[in-house]
């Protein structure tokens, strides 16, 4: 985890040294909590053979989001949300093991855009677009895929340095090529296939700005 932490942070210097300087840079910090949909997946066999699904359940999440304010309406940053749920697959005849502990973790570049309301400024409705990787844990097996995600949401700015922040984004994950996730005794074993897994986050924190 400190070496993810290292990595993202040393990505977003390189990502604000690219953007020409705007006035003063200002950075955001956002710690996140929120609420995340089911996921379904086709499950498989060993011989390829569709046995059902596999679906991961809905459940609270929490994140942060660290962002550099390079325009006054534009910010760009990396974010982390965790997400620890169960996977359940329902394959009826199939003597596989379920539920699973899972744990979901997505690592995202995000870009906002905001709009200024001339009768309330201090409210800003945004559209966010984000894409990163998505990390599956299972016991004793991982497996990463690429994630990206659409949405929008509203700032409160009642002071300059400390706001709020709420927001809803879809935010698919791309299995495709299978995920060889689980396996058990007596040789059983569920591939997850298909193509995107649908999700859906509302999320919301205080925002302190620097």
């Amino acid at each position: 985890m400190c070496l993810r932490g290292i990595g993202l942070v040393a990505s977003l210097h390189v990502l604000v040294a690219c953007f020409p300087a705007s006035g003063q840079r200002r950075v955001d910090v956002t710690p996140l909590f929120g609420y995340r949909s089911p996921i379904s997946i086709t499950a498989a066999d060993e011989n390829g053979q569709t046995v059902g699904k596999a679906h991961l359940s809905s459940g609270s999440s929490i994140g942060i989001a660290v962002g550099v304010r390079y325009e006054e309406t534009a910010v760009i940053e990396f974010r982390w949300t965790r997400q620890n749920t169960e996977t359940r697959i329902s394959a009826p005849g199939a003597a596989l093991p379920s539920p699973f502990d899972t744990r979901l973790e997505q690592y995202h570049g995000d870009f906002t855009r905001e709009f200024i309301l001339e009768e309330a400024r201090m409210v800003r409705p945004f559209i966010i677009g984000s894409a990163g990787m998505t990390r599956f844990s299972w016991p004793g097996r991982s497996s990463s895929r690429f994630s990206f995600g659409i949405g929008g949401g509203v700032k409160f700015f009642p002071v300059k340095w400390m706001g709020f922040r709420i927001q809803a984004q879809w935010l698919p994950v791309w299995v495709n090529p299978e995920v060889k996730a689980f396996a058990c005794g007596g040789g059983c074993l569920v591939v997850l296939g298909g193509k995107l897994a649908d999700q859906g986050e509302v999320s919301f924190g205080p925002v302190f700005s620097f």
